[in-house]
């Protein structure tokens, strides 16, 4: 399933529908104004949080926590000894780890699991400017992760270029 996201979403403040391959409102990006840390909650049609995204405003290691239910859901960091700048890794709650890679500026990067591919990431499925598709291949796999992990590894790519 394609899911239709818009880089507008990075606007603390700004909420922002994500929209199925269909047209069908998915998912609702909530961003949380006037907090020491960046957050957004990634919520379904319903207004029901599914997934927390948090930054830390001043942080020595660059990293993005993941919350569901006010629990700790993964944690996402560049990996430290990549030969590719555009490299994460995303450690799920249970130890599980995820690995994100590709050119996460160009939106276009692939998530994979133990060299399986999740989701992949792509700009080319649309002419529409500043939109790229997050495509969850597997259908058991949980697209509002695969989402939250999108959104997370774009954010923390452009704070380091501006870094």
């Amino acid at each position: 399933m394609k899911y239709l996201v818009r880089d507008k979403i990075f606007a603390i403040g700004d909420d922002y529908w994500i929209e199925d391959e269909n047209g069908h409102h998915a998912f609702l990006v909530d961003g949380k104004a006037l907090r020491l840390r960046d957050t957004l909650e990634l919520k379904d049609p319903h207004g029901r949080v599914l997934v927390t995204l948090r930054q830390k405003v001043f942080s020595l290691r660059d990293a993005m926590t993941l919350e569901r239910d006010d629990r700790p859901l993964a944690t996402i960091r560049r990996k430290r000894l990549s030969l590719l700048r555009n490299h994460y890794r995303v450690t799920l709650a249970e130890g599980t780890e995820l690995d994100v890679s590709g050119r996460i500026l160009d939106r276009e990067f692939t998530v994979e699991y133990d060299g399986e591919l999740l989701a992949h990431i792509s700009r080319q499925w649309f002419h529409v400017r500043d939109t790229y598709a997050v495509n969850v291949v597997r259908e058991d796999a949980d697209a509002a992760l695969l989402i939250a992990v999108a959104v997370c590894v774009i954010r923390m790519s452009e704070r380091e270029r501006e870094g």
